[in-house]
């Protein structure tokens, strides 16, 4: 864990500025915001417990952030929009329930603390000017740890390309998520995909389609990968407080939220 946060904080590169992720976007870094590149930001994450892939690219930090904002491109192809138009937010709930919980016999086999869905922090909303789409969950332990901590959250904001999908989830509790929703629109706002990568150059005659509607990153494919979240409550409790202090060490903002965790 030393030399993980080490390693993130030599390598966290602070805003303004522009931040290029894998030639598929670039990310216009606000001023009071860091980026850690993927592979430093992997290593503090495995540290830590959780899982990364082939299309992490890192992890942004604020002085206003209650938490952390991972960035992944899944290279899915494109995604078809016309499910947005009529899906149901109570049966995509289901799915994730129903998805999650097939995943605890693997966390279980791990030694991961099994969790739960408990039901929308925002029901899933689709922008189809923009492409964007967004939804949260809350996450709640299956057994209720002996020390209380607030439910969990991943505030998952997406933006749909012409090879696949960049997101860009805020990692936060349930008690502060409504006040991170601006700052993760702000982020989100900041981010476009780069000439050619855009979903309106998608060509039909070319291009892969992704074998899966917009539905699915809500249901099936987001609880597959809901590895970050598994180990959420555990994360906050103990390591974003090592974490932050020994890395990013903001300032008086953040370390008062810190000091208000158990």
């Amino acid at each position: 864990m030393a030399a993980a946060s080490g390693a993130a904080r030599a390598a966290q590169q602070e805003g303004p500025r522009q931040v290029a992720l894998g030639g598929q976007a670039r990310l216009a870094l606000p001023a009071g915001f860091s980026y850690i590149p993927a592979a430093e930001a992997a290593r503090l994450m495995h540290a830590m417990g959780n899982q990364t892939d082939d299309g992490f690219m890192g992890v942004v930090v604020g002085e206003a952030m209650k938490g952390f904002m991972t960035i992944d491109f899944e290279k899915s192809g494109y995604v078809k929009d016309d499910d947005a138009r009529d899906w149901d937010a109570d049966e995509l709930l289901q799915n994730l329930k129903d998805g999650t919980e097939a995943g605890n016999e693997e966390r279980s086999r791990r030694g991961i603390p099994e969790f739960v869905v408990a039901g929308w922090v925002q029901p899933p909303a689709y922008e189809p000017e923009s492409h964007r789409l967004v939804w949260s969950a809350e996450v709640r332990d299956k057994v209720p740890s002996q020390e209380p901590s607030e439910p969990g959250v991943n505030y998952n904001t997406y933006q749909l390309g012409r090879e696949g999908y960049i997101a860009m989830n805020l990692v936060t509790d349930l008690a502060n998520v409504e006040s991170q929703k601006p700052i993760a629109k702000q982020l989100l706002d900041q981010l476009q995909f780069d000439e050619g990568k855009r979903y309106a150059d998608f060509n039909s005659e070319t291009d892969n389609v992704a074998q899966y509607g917009l539905a699915a990153l809500v249901g099936g494919v987001a609880a597959k990968k809901l590895g970050l979240l598994a180990t959420l409550g555990l994360f906050l409790a103990k390591f974003w407080k090592i974490a932050a202090l020994a890395v990013f060490g903001f300032g008086a903002a953040a370390r008062k939220w810190l000091g208000r965790k158990a």
